[in-house]
């Protein structure tokens, strides 16, 4: 029997609005409010694109305390819990499902990595500890470790593990793993220009960095692909292609952040190592926003 799905479509992987002083909740509200109007999907707190790695415990804590409050149950909000300390992925899980979190995003270790058997044991333990559905984040390119697809044949049999978030950028990895776990796991691409490529291969959707400036856009590529206009979800996700170059010419979060100031939403401050857009980047990006309609 197929587990309960946490959305179908798009979540946003939100940015998180700093300044000097910290998290800028009321911009955070505000971001929180636009995503919805727009009728975005689901809303993904303190993810790789939230800067969850350089806030401190107790910001991360709030943000997914203040995001699940602020959103008052008008999309599932879903709270990056992973880290490469086990016992600490453990008590932001809880702390997620307390706060009223709808489900978590739990990527591989990074850094000291894993082995298979290892990735097996921390993704169940963490698992059981939770009281909502975990969505397991596969990103390599980050963390230095792939979940191999006969580990998430494992990982399927557990009822709180309900889904994927796919970054590999592997197509024949990614079939190999749908024909493992079809029925059992829903697929979302972790990468925006593989939308439309893994709902073909039985995917749901997509968590997305790109609709952090285009929620209605970006998830026009799938409510054209579920109402069967294959050829319009296509041209949709195409329509992208020169834009995604400009908002991944810099490690992420760093173009998004830069897109979202020019927008009039966040102040354009990043934590180190991070640092801000170089100025040709930026001008590039900033130009193709507008030649998307964007108000910049």
């Amino acid at each position: 029997m197929k587990k309960n799905t946490v959305f179908k479509g798009i979540a946003t992987a939100l940015i998180t609005p700093l300044d000097e002083t910290g998290i800028n909740y009321e911009q955070l509200g505000k971001l929180i409010d636009w995503q919805i109007a727009e009728e975005i999907d689901a809303l993904v707190i303190c993810g790789t694109t939230g800067e969850a790695s350089t806030l401190t415990d107790a910001e991360h804590r709030a943000a997914i305390r203040f995001a699940v409050q602020h959103a008052e149950g008008r999309v599932p909000i879903i709270a990056g819990t992973g880290s490469n300390d086990v016992e600490y992925a453990h008590d932001l899980t809880l702390c997620a499902c307390e706060a009223g979190a709808d489900a978590m995003l739990v990527v591989t270790p990074y850094y000291n990595k894993a082995t298979q058997k290892g990735l097996i044991k921390m993704f169940t333990q963490i698992a059981d500890k939770s009281t909502k559905p975990i969505i397991l984040y596969n990103v390599p390119s980050r963390t230095g470790i792939n979940i191999e697809p006969a580990t998430y044949e494992v990982l399927a049999e557990h009822e709180n593990i309900v889904g994927i978030k796919e970054a590999n950028g592997n197509i024949s990895k990614i079939v190999e793993t749908m024909a493992r776990v079809r029925g059992k796991l829903d697929l979302y691409s972790g990468n925006d220009d593989q939308i439309l490529p893994l709902m073909a291969l039985g995917g749901i959707g997509g968590i997305s960095v790109l609709s952090n400036i285009m929620p209605a856009q970006t998830r026009e590529i799938c409510t054209r692909f579920f109402n069967g206009d294959i050829a319009g979800s296509a041209e949709q996700q195409f329509k992208f292609s020169t834009l995604l170059d400009a908002l991944f010419c810099e490690v992420n979060p760093i173009p998004v952040k830069a897109a979202m100031a020019a927008m009039g939403f966040c102040k354009d401050y990043l934590r180190l190592p991070l640092t801000t857009m170089e100025d040709t980047n930026r001008e590039k990006l900033v130009s193709l926003m507008r030649a998307h309609g964007l108000n910049v």
